[in-house]
């Protein structure tokens, strides 16, 4: 599923081109991951965009209506999740159409926007304007802007495991299983850790990696596991660059140990048994008490 540097990959590449193109009609195949279908077609032809940003895992194209009467042009924001299979490309007309494609945006330079999804488990929605504050106060902190400060008192006191926090959309945006784990073996921590048992200097060395991980990916334009491919139809490289993800019974680029996968909150995590020791059970903290 793309992640936060996959989607920002997308959004940096989308916003070369698209700003200052106007929709001028909509095409729609498939529609169950699209929330109104109708409001697509009727709202967006004739709209200019002004911008392309990124809300966590979400891409947000800003939209101003043209030749519209004042009560009616409101901004409007198109709103896509790309789910775990989504990509959003622009392509001249004429070319030739993938399969699974199931939204097109002519636009008036002669290119489409076109939106493909072989497992259509993305999302699609219109939010005006007076609502996208209400949309970005369900998603959690942006983590390439969040503070030591907020970091440790979003994690610091919880009872779950540092592992699900990490992929709580509601606490980190944008965090997903592979920059979770490329992050927790940066800063040493194992997945099963319960996050108010790590330490201040734990707390911060996690903040660090989540940040420096994260930079890393956007750099090297995201991790190309699996069907994630940038604006331009161009793979990502950060997957040469893992360390323990998708690594199981490979060795530690560290230690030399072989890297191991478990499940926590019920996704596959991995990591190193030595560089992110295991944390010890309560019969094992009872027995050290009474030693």
């Amino acid at each position: 599923m793309p992640e936060l540097p996959e989607v920002e990959t997308v959004v940096r590449g989308l916003r070369v081109s698209l700003p200052g193109r106007t929709i001028l009609d909509v095409r729609l195949g498939k529609t169950d991951f699209i929330d109104d279908p109708v409001a697509l077609g009727e709202q967006l032809p004739g709209t200019q965009i002004l911008d392309v940003t990124r809300l966590g895992k979400f891409i947000a194209i800003g939209l101003a209506p043209v030749g519209r009467a004042p009560e009616t042009s409101e901004r409007l924001y198109l709103i896509v999740h790309l789910g775990m299979t989504g990509q959003l490309m622009t392509r001249p007309a004429g070319d030739a159409v993938p399969a699974h494609t199931h939204v097109f945006f002519g636009l008036d330079d002669g290119r489409e926007l076109r939106y493909t999804d072989v497992r259509r488990f993305g999302r699609m929605l219109l939010v005006p304007e007076s609502k996208i504050a209400l949309f970005q106060e369900r998603l959690g902190a942006e983590p390439l802007e969040i503070t030591l400060k907020e970091f440790c008192t979003r994690f610091g006191s919880r009872g779950a495991r540092v592992k699900a926090l990490l992929l709580d959309q509601g606490i980190l945006r944008g965090v997903g299983n592979i920059y979770a784990d490329e992050s927790l073996f940066r800063a040493g921590i194992h997945p099963a850790r319960i996050a108010r048992t790590l330490t201040k200097a734990q707390l911060a060395a996690l903040h660090k990696s989540v940040r420096q991980i994260l930079t890393s990916a956007i750099r090297l334009r995201g991790s190309s596991v699996s069907d994630y491919v940038d604006s331009d139809g161009n793979r990502g490289e950060f997957q040469f660059r893992h360390r323990v993800y998708q690594r199981e019974g490979k060795p530690c680029s560290r230690c030399r140990n072989k890297i191991r996968r478990v499940i926590v909150a019920g996704r596959s995590s991995h990591f190193c048994p030595r560089c992110q020791p295991a944390p010890r059970s309560r019969k094992a903290r009872r027995k050290g008490k009474k030693s």
